[in-house]
């Protein structure tokens, strides 16, 4: 078996170690000791399809295969943590989500802008007595016939203020415990969606996690 990266793959390769020489490396330290979100540079990172890079291309993504993304994001970490992080969530739990799960209409709506990196998205699971085991799920989406009715808490959600849409995981049916969860799209400033405090971390301090506070949001069926 041949472990060696082809050309593609070693080309992925350089453009990451580039950029993130050129790009990431000016001021990464200030930017990690005073939580600033690089927006700039995750902007420049989506322009070279960073964001979305294992999404088809027709859902604006670049259609590069894992060994290649591992390459890219394992660059980017060497130089700046805080932006792998962000990277690894739009594009491992976010954009793979969408496109494997959701309709045609809800790819796109939100995959084709995640995968050009012109928004971000958060991934929503873990709660104050939910991370690891996952089935505890507190947060309910009770259906209410044109509407799911949101309620409940998430905490420690890499990209918490600078997402712009949310997969959230909640509890449809009790009765049918690790069978009844789902998960559901919510855009950022839906009425009764709150972002609390950003969490002061001892380090990766400029890739933004916050607590969600989910009160009453009405979620369409048709997310």
């Amino acid at each position: 078996m041949d472990f060696k990266l082809n050309e593609e793959q070693l080309m992925i390769q350089q453009v990451a170690r580039v950029f993130a020489q050129t790009e990431l490396l000016p001021g990464v330290i200030e930017r990690d000791e005073q939580a600033i979100f690089p927006d700039e540079q995750i902007r420049k990172m989506g322009g070279l399809g960073f964001m979305g890079m294992m999404v088809d291309p027709k859902y604006g993504g670049a259609g590069l295969d894992t060994i290649s993304y591992v390459c890219a994001i394992e660059e980017i970490a060497k130089v700046d943590a805080s932006a792998a992080v962000i990277m690894s969530v739009n594009n491992s739990l976010v954009c793979a989500a969408i496109e494997k799960y959701c309709t045609e209409e809800q790819k796109q709506k939100y995959l084709i802008p995640l995968a050009k990196g012109e928004i971000l998205g958060a991934f929503c699971l873990s709660e104050p007595e939910a991370g690891s085991d996952a089935t505890s799920q507190k947060t309910t989406a009770i259906d209410k016939g044109e509407y799911y009715l949101l309620n409940g808490t998430k905490n420690w959600i890499t990209n918490g203020n600078s997402a712009s849409i949310y997969i959230v995981i909640a509890q449809t049916s009790h009765e049918k415990k690790h069978k009844g969860i789902n998960a559901f799209i919510v855009e950022k400033n839906w009425e009764g969606f709150t972002i609390g405090p950003k969490e002061r971390k001892m380090g990766i301090r400029s890739s933004d996690t916050h607590s969600l506070i989910f009160n009453d949001v009405k979620i369409p069926k048709c997310n």
